[in-house]
């Protein structure tokens, strides 16, 4: 498995997450370093508590606080919220910084340019401050156009058809 590629998941569909653990748990079997830092999960506990059972050979970190989504909170409980998210991304960079892993999964960082969070100058950044150190794994709904030169491999997962009843 190559390490020094940006990889990005997005679309509709239900999967992205899913389809980035995935990538993790390949290379965690091979001997890589892997971290994932959620965003805009809140505290989901299902979720959450299954891939703490991937611990220790998959590292899982959230910085959000609060219970709801983050379009659920109140004008000043999102701007708390914001403040723990930009955490979340400042550790990200300290991690690229640092080469802590090998594969780096930022989870639902594309939500973050969506909600006005973060720009898309604040994830080029990030791409090329890794420069090359580490595999990064970029999840979303949506793709901007200006972020296509700096991926390496690109997923489209968009929703065909949806019966219900299907795991969140």
């Amino acid at each position: 498995m190559s390490n020094n590629k940006v990889q990005i998941f997005y679309g509709t569909g239900k999967g992205k997450t899913s389809a980035a653990v995935g990538q993790c748990v390949r290379a965690a079997s091979q001997g890589f370093s892997v971290i994932i830092i959620q965003f805009l999960k809140g505290r989901e506990p299902v979720e959450s508590s299954f891939l703490e059972k991937l611990e220790p050979e998959i590292k899982v970190f959230r910085f959000e606080k609060a219970d709801q989504s983050y379009s659920m909170l109140s004008a000043s409980q999102q701007k708390e919220e914001k403040k723990n998210i930009l955490n979340g991304l400042n550790f990200a960079r300290k991690v690229i910084d640092t080469g802590e892993c090998d594969i780096l999964v930022l989870d639902e960082i594309l939500g973050l340019l969506d909600l006005g969070i973060v720009t898309i100058e604040d994830i080029i950044h990030l791409i090329k401050f890794k420069d090359g150190g580490c595999r990064l794994v970029l999840t979303g709904r949506k793709l901007p156009e200006e972020l296509l030169p700096y991926a390496d491999i690109v997923t489209n997962i968009d929703l065909e058809k949806d019966i219900g009843n299907m795991a969140e």
